[in-house]
């Protein structure tokens, strides 16, 4: 395959994920956080360890030394993300979900340099203060009398954190592929299985006969776009692609994902997108470039 057309196919990975904002905000309508997070992952897991024992057939059962690894990645990364990501949508809505997202890698970076020792470049310094400055007109929508009585929106100090939560688990997951020589195929399937694993006891004192006999037919195929094409369909793509042109190319598509969302919410949602987003967004977007390309 052309390196043009694989490229293409990582535009609609993007629209895929995009549209996992738009579908999340349709599903939290009719089921709670800790059951839209198992339903997603129930459905994407007979998928994830289909590819995963049919690529990696010889070491697709974890070691010993690697089930903590691989659990601990899977209550961070995958469960705490999008319990917390899912609860956001209740409060906030998908753009601001989206552009709040969209500071992962420069909260990844942050991170890594005030723990793990990075170096603080000052093209690192003006990204990480553009990014910020972007999510704090987001969600400040440059109200003064919101500033000053730190009245913010719940849903989106929700997303924030589970930005933080996916960047710790970002961070570790490098450490923990190198230390315990785990694939990244295999830490998606276990981490979905964690996840899955550790949902149960949250869902069953959700009281799920409260709302599966009011659930609509949109609602399940909201979780099923999710698991399908956001989760398994949008993974095999992203490997495919870094296989044929390497993994910084491929990141980059990462970056429509907001814009996506933006178009999407304002025609499906009715969402309003104001003067302050899009100076936030273009701020959050320069800022991911500067502390990305420093790198």
């Amino acid at each position: 395959m052309s390196e043009n057309k694989v490229c293409l196919l990582m535009v609609f990975t993007a629209l895929f994920w995009s549209g996992a904002f738009i579908t999340g905000k349709i599903a939290v309508l009719q089921f709670p956080p800790f059951a839209l997070t198992f339903f997603r992952f129930l459905l994407a897991l007979p998928f994830i360890f289909f590819l995963l024992y049919s690529r990696e057939r010889e070491k697709w059962l974890p070691k010993r030394n690697q089930w903590l690894p691989l659990t601990i990645l899977g209550i961070i990364g995958t469960f705490f993300y999008h319990v917390l990501f899912f609860s956001a949508l209740q409060y906030t809505t998908a753009i601001n979900s989206s552009l709040i997202g969209a500071t992962n890698p420069v909260l990844t970076t942050l991170m890594a340099v005030l723990f793990f020792k990075e170096h603080m470049t000052p093209k690192r310094l003006i990204g990480i203060i553009f990014s910020f400055s972007g999510v704090f007109l987001i969600v400040t929508n440059a109200d003064w009398l919101l500033i000053s009585t730190f009245n913010f929106n719940l849903g989106d100090m929700l997303m924030f954190s589970a930005v933080f939560s996916w960047a710790l688990y970002a961070l570790l997951s490098r450490s923990y592929m190198q230390k315990y020589c785990l694939s990244p195929l295999m830490v998606t399937a276990y981490t979905f299985l964690v996840c899955v694993v550790i949902s149960i006891p949250f869902v069953i004192a959700e009281n799920p006969a409260s709302y599966l006999s009011k659930t609509s037919v949109a609602g399940w195929l909201s979780i099923a776009y999710m698991s399908i094409f956001a989760s398994v369909l949008g993974y095999l793509i992203q490997l495919f692609a870094i296989e044929k042109i390497g993994a910084s190319r491929a990141a980059v598509f990462v970056n429509l994902v907001p814009i996506f969302t933006i178009v999407q919410s304002v025609f499906i949602l009715g969402e309003s997108f104001t003067l302050f987003k899009c100076i936030g967004a273009l701020g959050i977007v320069t800022g991911v470039y500067l502390a990305t390309r420093s790198n």
